[in-house]
C-alpha cells in the first residue's frame, strides 16, 4: 500500500476546519493516535501536523496537545486590520537610546591592545578585579556577593544549567514552582533531572509543599524565582523568605535563585538570608540586551569547583569578547544607566497595561516587564492565544509555564518589553476587545 501524501491529509484537515467541522479550540488527537486511525507512519503524522502549524491553522501546547486555531485566510469582520504581528511573547527590553550608549562605551574595544585581551580564552573564574567589579554591580538591597564565590557563564540560561548540573545528580529530583520559567523544563530534560512541581499561594512558593515533596522522595535542590516571578509577576513576602531560608537550612537543600529580573527591584536575593544555602544566577541579557551574553553565578565558595566543572563540561563558559564588553559596560556605568532607565520604562508599560486591561483579572507588579492575565470563563488559554494570533498579537499560554500534566491555569502571559509603546497600546486595545468577545465569534463557516 502506497504511503499517503502528507500534504493531501493536511488539505483534508484544512477543509474540515474551513467547513466548521473542526472549530477553533478543538483538540486534535495525539500524533500516534492520528497515525493509527489513518493507517500511516508516525513520521507522516508528524509532517501533517507540521504542515498545519506552518499554515497557521493549529497551535501546540507543551504537555497538552495540538489545538485548532482557525483558518488564517478568513478574518472575522470584527477583527482588527492585520498590519504586522506585535510580539508580546518574548521579553527583551531594548531602549531606543541604548545602542548609542553602548557604542560609546565599547569604542575602545576595537583598539588592537584591547582586542588582544578580548580574543583570549575567558576562564569561568575571571580575574580578581573582574569578580570584584561584578560583585559591586550585582549588589542590591544590602546584599553583595562574595567575589570568591563568583563565576561567569555564557548567559543566564547557561548559568541556570550549570547550577542545576552542579547540585542535582542525573536521575535526581529538583523542586520547582508549579508555574515556572519554561526553559527550565528543557534544561532538566537534557540533564536527566526530574522536576517536581511545588504549590504556590499569594505569598509565593509554599514551604509545606516543599517539606511534603521532600518527605515523599528527597529533593536535591530547589529552583525558584523569589523576585518578580516569571510569569506570575509576584515576589516572595518577607515572612515567606524567612520561612524558606529556615527550611533550606533544616532540610540541607540548596536553592537556585534566578535573579534575572532582580535589577528591576531593590529586594535582595535569598542569599542575603541564607548565604550557605543559595546559588544566585543572573545575567546582562535583560539589563542590557540578549546579544550580550554574560551570565553570573554567585555561590558558596565550597561549591566553586563543582560549578567550574559543570560550566566546562557543559560548554557554558563565556566568550572572551562578550566578557570584555560586559566588563566595560559595568565599569564605566553604562550598564547601570541602562538598567535604571529600564526600571522607569517598565513602570510606564505596566501603567499602560493597567489602563487598557482595567476590569479584567490581572496579576502584576508595577516594576515588572510582564503580567499574568486570567481569562474570563468563556475563554480557554490556547483558544485565546489562537484568536490573538489571528489579530496579529503573539501571547504565551499558561501551559508553556506549567510543570507536569493537568496543571495549567486559564491564563496567558503578556510580555510588555519588546514592542514600541505605540505598538503595545495597539496590542492591548486588540486584546481588550478580544476579551469582551466570545470564542464562537471566531467560528469558521462556509
Amino acid at each position: 500500500m502506497a504511503i499517503p501524501d502528507y500534504a493531501k491529509l493536511a488539505d483534508a484537515l484544512t477543509a474540515e476546519i474551513a467547513a466548521g467541522r473542526l472549530k477553533p479550540g478543538d483538540r486534535l488527537p495525539p500524533q500516534r493516535a492520528f497515525a493509527y486511525e489513518r493507517h500511516i507512519a508516525v513520521s507522516t503524522a508528524s509532517r501533517v501536523y507540521g504542515e498545519l502549524l506552518r499554515r497557521g491553522l493549529v497551535v501546540g501546547e507543551v504537555g497538552r496537545g495540538t489545538f485548532v486555531a482557525g483558518r488564517r485566510e478568513t478574518v472575522p469582520a470584527m477583527a482588527e486590520p492585520n498590519d504586522g504581528r506585535i510580539d508580546l511573547e518574548f521579553n527583551f527590553p531594548i531602549l531606543p537610546e541604548q545602542p548609542a550608549l553602548i557604542a560609546k562605551s565599547l569604542a575602545g574595544l576595537t583598539r588592537p591592545e584591547a582586542l588582544a585581551i578580548a580574543l583570549r580564552f575567558a576562564p569561568s573564574w575571571g580575574r580578581r578585579e573582574d569578580r570584584e567589579l561584578s560583585a559591586r554591580f550585582l549588589a542590591r538591597g544590602g546584599w553583595r556577593p562574595s567575589p570568591d564565590g563568583l563565576l561567569f557563564a555564557g548567559n543566564g540560561r547557561q548559568a541556570i544549567a550549570a547550577a542545576i548540573g552542579a547540585v542535582v545528580p542525573i536521575g535526581a529530583r529538583l523542586g520547582v514552582e508549579a508555574i515556572t520559567y519554561p526553559l527550565v523544563k528543557g534544561i532538566a530534560a537534557r540533564l536527566g533531572v526530574t522536576l517536581v512541581p511545588l504549590p504556590l499561594d499569594e505569598a509565593g512558593i509554599r514551604p509545606d509543599g516543599i517539606a511534603r515533596a521532600h518527605r515523599q522522595a528527597s529533593l536535591s535542590a530547589l529552583y525558584i524565582q523569589p523576585v518578580l516571578h516569571n510569569p506570575l509577576g509576584v515576589s516572595l513576602t518577607p515572612g515567606r523568605r524567612e520561612e524558606l531560608a529556615r527550611l533550606a537550612g533544616k532540610l540541607d537543600l540548596m536553592i537556585i535563585d534566578d535573579a534575572v529580573y532582580g535589577f528591576l527591584s531593590d529586594e535582595p536575593p535569598l542569599a542575603a538570608l541564607a548565604p550557605e544555602c543559595c546559588i544566585v544566577v543572573d545575567s546582562l541579557s535583560k539589563r542590557i540586551a540578549p546579544g550580550l551574553g554574560l551570565g553570573f553565578i554567585s555561590a558558596p565558595v565550597a561549591l566553586r569547583e563543582r560549578l567550574m566543572m559543570s560550566l566546562r563540561s557543559g560548554g557554558w563558559t563565556v566568550s572572551g569578547y562578550a566578557f570584555e564588553a560586559g566588563l566595560r559596560l559595568m565599569a564605566d556605568g553604562t550598564a547601570g544607566v541602562i538598567a535604571t532607565r529600564k526600571r522607569e520604562e517598565a513602570k510606564e508599560r505596566q501603567h499602560t497595561a493597567a489602563t487598557f486591561l482595567a476590569g479584567f483579572t490581572v496579576q502584576a507588579d508595577a516594576r515588572a516587564y510582564h503580567l499574568w492575565l486570567t481569562l474570563p470563563d468563556h475563554w480557554r488559554s490556547e483558544a485565546f492565544v489562537a484568536a490573538a494570533a489571528r489579530r496579529s498579537v503573539g501571547l504565551t499560554p499558561s501551559s508553556a509555564f506549567a510543570v507536569g500534566h493537568g496543571y495549567a491555569p486559564n491564563a496567558v502571559r503578556l510580555a510588555l518589553a519588546s514592542p514600541s509603546l505605540e505598538q503595545l497600546r495597539e496590542a492591548l486595545r486588540r486584546l481588550a476587545n478580544l476579551l469582551g468577545s466570545r470564542p464562537e465569534d471566531f467560528d469558521v463557516t462556509e
